[in-house]
């Protein structure tokens, strides 16, 4: 009899899924399929929930290096900066990975309805991402989702909102849920790490010191710095430096900008310095990288699951 790791793995080996990731009918939904090991993609962690289905992957998440293959699932709870590679795919033996992407509004939703109460273990904040080990639950409603392709699309619209909340309920009640709620109690609280991430994002362009951040977040700096890292596993400032590169490459890699006009976008000042930091992160310098990538296409963005 087979499990259910192998009816999922069954069903869509039958959908003869492309190279590289492909979307669904169920917007929050889609399927990656790789045919041979990938090189290190740095790339940005988005908050998702992803199960692997066959092969394995390595995430580098700090200076913490984690590995996860059949069965197991990676959570994102917030956008981290990180890098990952596949590892061991074939042709005959591909690298299959299920993603859904969810909010932290959807998290608080099941929460408030359940009358759930999970709060971080010993009210510390741990890692944005982690690593688990899927059961039949989990399992099952993956099945459900993709049984949900031949129905109407009103079916599909109403039948997967209630599957993903389930899923939702699922983490929240498993093992590693005390990890799962963390983003929902961040955002809770009108101060604190999670305010420092947000102040972040909507400044990475621009020169600012520690103490700016502190101050938006509320805290002190050696508190932001202690708080900031737990969950990111980088300083803010080394958060900061990541999001600027990042965007700079996806400007370049979209043709809409050179070298020196992404980094000044993204707020350098020192086009040489740009060139050095961009180096240290993607192994080439700016104008080789974008000429490497268009040769030989990898994902822009590195995929979680």
């Amino acid at each position: 009899m087979q499990t259910k790791l192998e009816q999922l793995l069954h069903i869509v080996d039958s959908l003869q899924l492309t190279e590289g990731r492909t979307e669904t009918s169920i917007p929050f939904f889609s399927l990656i399929r790789r045919n041979r090991p990938t090189a290190i993609i740095p790339g940005v962690l988005t908050p998702s929930f992803c199960l692997i289905l066959q092969g394995s992957k390595k995430l580098h998440l700090g200076e913490d290096t984690v590995y996860y293959s059949e069965g197991d699932y990676l959570v994102s709870l917030i956008d981290i900066p990180a890098s990952g590679q596949v590892v061991g795919a074939t042709r005959q033996s591909p690298y299959i990975g299920l993603r859904i992407d969810i909010t932290t509004e959807e998290i608080a939703s099941v929460m408030m309805d359940t009358g759930i109460h999970v709060k971080p273990l010993d009210g510390k904040l741990g890692p944005g991402a982690y690593v688990g080990k899927s059961d039949e639950h989990l399992q099952l409603l993956f099945i459900r989702l993709l049984e949900l392709r031949s129905k109407s699309e009103v079916e599909i619209r109403f039948l997967s909102s209630l599957i993903k909340r389930e899923m939702i309920f699922r983490l929240l009640t498993g093992d590693y849920g005390h990890l799962f709620v963390q983003r929902a109690f961040m955002d809770q609280q009108n101060e604190g790490v999670s305010r420092a991430i947000e102040w972040i994002k909507e400044n990475y362009n621009r020169t600012f010191s520690i103490e700016e951040v502190a101050k938006s977040s509320k805290m002190s700096v050696s508190g932001l710095h202690h708080k900031f890292k737990a969950v990111t596993t980088i300083a803010p400032l080394q958060y900061q430096k990541q999001l600027r590169l990042q965007e700079a490459r996806r400007l370049m890699l979209n043709g809409s900008v050179n070298v020196t006009s992404a980094a000044l976008e993204v707020g350098y000042e020192s086009p040489a310095q740009f060139s050095r930091e961009y180096r240290r992160l993607f192994g080439l310098p700016p104008l080789q990288d974008i000429k490497a990538f268009h040769r030989k296409p990898v994902p822009e963005a590195f995929e979680i699951m």
